[in-house]
């Protein structure tokens, strides 16, 4: 059995960690609330852009804009987001679980070409000499517009000289501080989705001022930024509230075990109590 002295030195130990880990939950809660308004408030504006899109893709081909052009996947982009530290808990693990799945679904005679934004994903992957394109650390000091115009641009870039054939983005969708899913979606080549027009129904003509060519132009490109920007808020997010379910996970579990050792340290001292008082008796007992 543990001295009492030991006892002691532990469950101050696990005093002092309990009050870090309950800080950064502190610290997380209040960075996911942003995070979180951050995140939400994005999702309407995306999802017109996308509605924009199906009511001008229902009246073009996919040859009119380099990035509506559809080849054969030979040459993959993966664009994984991970955070740039630790203690989320699984978050990580799990984006980066994600990420070997669709290599290895994808691997044989497909090439395939990462972009890491995180680095913690940014480490893994370089530790296991995969092709890395591109990475970006330190994404909380960067403005989530301007990082994700960046990335945007250079994606664009590279699918449009040929590089690639398809560009994929691998993030942990947000949907509450307890739930973050791994969610995988096509950004290029930008897919055009037909409006559904029921049966006696005249689908709606449009005249484009200057016409579709310049505004695919536009709007094609903007797009993808929203795409990025989007996941890399939804990321954000869930990083936050995946640290502060960790942090509050360990601060219990830090209660649990100073509760156990508290315990062990009574019973311990007890049992050093009663041994004294048996020597003292026996003690007076051989006096006699």
């Amino acid at each position: 059995m543990a001295t009492l002295k030991a006892i002691r030195k532990r469950i101050g130990s696990i005093r002092n960690t309990q009050q870090i880990t309950k800080a950064m939950k502190m610290v997380s809660a209040a960075k996911l609330r942003r995070a979180q308004e951050a995140a939400v408030a994005a999702r309407p504006y995306a999802e017109k852009m996308i509605e924009l899109l199906k009511n001008v893709g229902a009246r073009v081909s996919s040859e009119a804009h380099p990035l509506l052009r559809v080849r054969e996947e030979k040459k993959l982009h993966l664009v994984l987001f991970t955070s740039d530290r630790g203690l989320c808990g699984g978050y990580n693990a799990n984006l980066i679980r994600a990420a070997e799945a669709f290599m290895r679904k994808n691997a044989g005679d497909k090439e395939i070409e990462l972009t890491l934004v995180g680095r913690k994903g940014a480490d893994y992957f370089r530790r296991r000499r995969a092709n890395i394109a591109d990475r970006y650390i330190g994404i909380l000091a960067t403005p989530a517009e301007e990082l994700a115009a960046q990335i945007a641009q250079k994606l664009i870039n590279r699918f449009v000289g040929g590089e690639t054939d398809a560009v994929y983005i691998l993030y942990s969708r947000f949907r509450s501080a307890l739930s973050q899913v791994p969610t995988l979606e096509k950004l290029l080549p930008v897919a055009l989705t037909d409006v559904n027009v029921t049966a006696g129904q005249q689908q709606t003509e449009y005249l484009y001022e200057p016409g579709v060519q310049e505004l695919l132009a536009s709007l094609l490109p903007r797009i993808t930024e929203v795409a990025a920007q989007r996941a890399l808020l939804e990321a954000i997010a869930s990083e936050h509230g995946a640290r502060m379910t960790a942090m509050d996970s360990a601060t219990s579990n830090a209660s649990k075990m100073m509760g156990s050792l508290t315990l062990q340290m009574n019973r311990a001292r007890q049992a050093s109590i009663t041994r004294e008082l048996m020597e003292i008796v026996g003690t007076a007992e051989a006096l006699k």
